[in-house]
């Protein structure tokens, strides 16, 4: 396994990129699409030990870090969401030149609204992979802005009221700060009216892995909703349901070997 890290260069500046392969000839291509802000640092480790188990298997996996995000170039409080849509392009078409075969977009969380935009620019159909994947956009722009509401709570201030103030602020062109982040209104916009979406003529394989913690046994109803949605629409959609802790929010760094080891095996039987 080989494993590389260098700047990719784009229309926003360097993107700091992480290419991890196999150490002889790919069989397929794996684009990683992060999540937003906070879970996104919160999950590097998964991504990672994930990237690896992925090249062990003959994957060519490429991680970026978008513009204003990491190690890239640019501002976080001054990117629009169609950004870091280009910057999955670029990447992309970086990747491509590296590998053939199978292609595969991984997603973790609001990932998914990313990767499904970026599969309805692209000529061909890569297979999605998507984990604790995020459908509205505008539920988790909310959800983010409550944290803002939180830290009113603390200051003793109505936390409904912040985030009222907060959506006011970014409709109106300001930014805002939600734990330690510069929200801009062309990033905020873009996620607000983003949706999971994919072409008319999708016809490629879609698989969901979603965490549990304790004894649930089912997807949840939004998951399992959105699957039966794109299997009437023809896709071959499919849920599972993977017990572990949600890494991306934990106050330490979490690892559930169990999404990685069940994920690998999907990959795999798309290589066969």
């Amino acid at each position: 396994m080989r494993r590389q890290a260098f700047f990719l260069d784009s229309p926003r500046g360097p993107l700091f990129c992480v290419h991890t392969a196999p150490d002889g000839a790919a069989l397929g291509r794996i684009l990683y699409a992060p999540p937003f802000a906070e879970e996104m640092n919160k999950a590097r480790r998964m991504a990672s030990l994930a990237a690896r188990a992925f090249a062990l298997k003959g994957w060519s996996v490429l991680q970026v870090d978008l513009c204003g995000t990491g190690d890239s170039a640019g501002d976080f409080g001054g990117v629009a969401w169609t950004d870091w849509i280009e910057d999955l392009a670029v990447a992309w078409r970086w990747l491509g030149d590296q590998a053939g075969g199978r292609a595969v977009v991984w997603s973790l969380r609001a990932g998914s609204l990313l990767a499904a935009e970026l599969v309805s620019r692209l000529d061909e159909q890569p297979m999605i992979l998507l984990w604790q994947p995020v459908f509205n956009g505008r539920q988790h722009l909310t959800q983010f802005l409550r944290l803002k509401g939180a830290n009113e709570m603390l200051a003793e201030a109505d936390a409904g009221a912040a985030i009222n103030a907060a959506r006011e602020a970014l409709k109106a062109g300001r930014s805002v700060e939600v734990a330690g982040y510069e929200v801009g209104s062309f990033l905020a916009q873009g996620l607000e009216a983003a949706a999971f979406s994919l072409p008319p003529a999708y016809s490629s394989a879609v698989r969901a892995f979603e965490l549990a913690t304790g004894q649930r046994a089912e997807l949840s109803p939004g998951l399992a909703n959105q699957l039966r949605r794109l299997s009437e629409a023809g896709v071959a959609a499919q849920g599972e349901l993977v017990p572990g802790a949600p890494f991306w929010g934990a106050q330490e760094i979490e690892e559930v070997p169990a999404l990685i080891q069940r994920s690998a095996a999907v990959l795999e039987g798309w290589l066969a």
